[in-house]
């Protein structure tokens, strides 16, 4: 349970209602399911409706840069959600990742990434970009920003730095205030937090 309330859609005004309902079926059509917990996350921010307004079209603007292969992004972001080891960023981004392609064992070897044979060079520079970003202090050598730039141009490093930023900051903002996982892959596989050990095949995340 959050530590913050929610704001239910019964108790919510109706700019708030509106923004669950769109957010809602945006998240269904990525995800191809809807726990009863998905909006977690935006109804804690209901609670300031200006910063909820602000956040969703944040996200919106982010949602509509499709300058990076999708593969990249989604691996940069499930490897930032599994660094964080954010349960609903790591649950959500599992089953989406799946719905984009990923396979189940290469859901499982984001861990070990480097030492896998699921991954390409290119894909194993942006899991190395998306774990050093991703540090307490940050570590980027520039070694690996120049090995990116032989692979993506100036916008497509912009929005990969981005999607890893924001993918941050949501798995930081859960954590904080205790959102946990809504169950998008539940009984399914899903990725392994940097930390743990073994595979994760869970009831709720």
């Amino acid at each position: 349970m959050a530590r913050l309330p929610r704001v239910s859609a019964g108790d919510a005004p109706l700019g708030t209602k509106i923004a669950y309902h769109f957010t809602r079926k945006a998240m269904r059509e990525m995800a191809a399911c809807a726990p009863r917990d998905m909006l977690e996350p935006l109804e804690v921010f209901a609670n300031v409706p200006a910063l909820m307004k602000g956040y969703g079209r944040f996200e919106q603007t982010a949602a509509k840069v499709h300058l990076l292969d999708e593969r990249h992004r989604t691996l940069a972001e499930l490897k930032a959600a599994t660094m964080t080891e954010c349960e609903y960023c790591i649950d959500l981004g599992s089953q989406v990742a799946r719905q984009r392609g990923i396979t189940d064992e290469e859901l499982v070897a984001l861990t070990a990434y480097r030492q896998s044979g699921c991954f390409s060079e290119v894909d194993k520079l942006v899991l190395d970009y998306a774990a050093g970003m991703s540090h307490t202090p940050v570590e980027v050598p520039d070694e690996l920003f120049a090995a990116l730039k032989e692979h993506f141009d100036t916008q497509q490093l912009l929005e990969l730095t981005f999607a890893i930023a924001l993918e941050n900051f949501r798995g930081r903002f859960n954590l904080a205030l205790d959102i946990g996982a809504a169950g998008f892959s539940e009984g399914r596989v899903c990725a392994i937090p940097a930390n743990a050990v073994g595979a994760v095949t869970t009831d709720a995340a």
